[in-house]
């Protein structure tokens, strides 16, 4: 019955594996619920990314169809068709920005309530 001790040491983690513990920490908890800038700021890249893709796709592909009508006038010297194919082209390019605007326009009103939240939570934590 005399070896029934109970011994308990202690040993308090140094500054440096403290921080490192924490860094980890860290890590893990923002994949479970990140904070709120970080919230906000992937919103709002989400919005203007949603706009930006589909417009420059749209810019490009009207550049490059329009300089098909182009090389098709001044290569092949097809110039009724090839006009038509580059002022298709020339459409096409020109709906870029409109298509951004209008992207744009929709995501800002379909995110709009959530990152007026999310920085108002921000702006009152900053405040106080």
């Amino acid at each position: 019955m005399a070896d029934n001790k109970f011994t308990f040491s202690y040993r308090a983690p140094t500054p440096n594996e403290r921080r490192e513990a924490e860094s980890i920490r860290n890590f893990y908890e923002e994949e479970r619920s990140p904070d709120t800038l970080t919230r906000l700021k992937k919103l709002d890249a989400h919005v203007k990314n949603a706009a930006k893709i589909p417009s420059i796709a749209t810019g490009i592909a009207g550049t490059l169809i329009f300089g098909l009508g182009l090389s098709m006038v001044l290569v092949w010297e097809m110039l009724v068709f090839g006009s038509i194919v580059a002022l298709a082209g020339v459409a096409s390019a020109a709906c870029a920005y409109p298509l951004y605007r209008f992207i744009l326009t929709r995501e800002k009103n379909d995110h709009r309530e959530e990152i007026l939240r999310l920085s108002g939570e921000i702006l009152q934590k900053n405040h106080n």
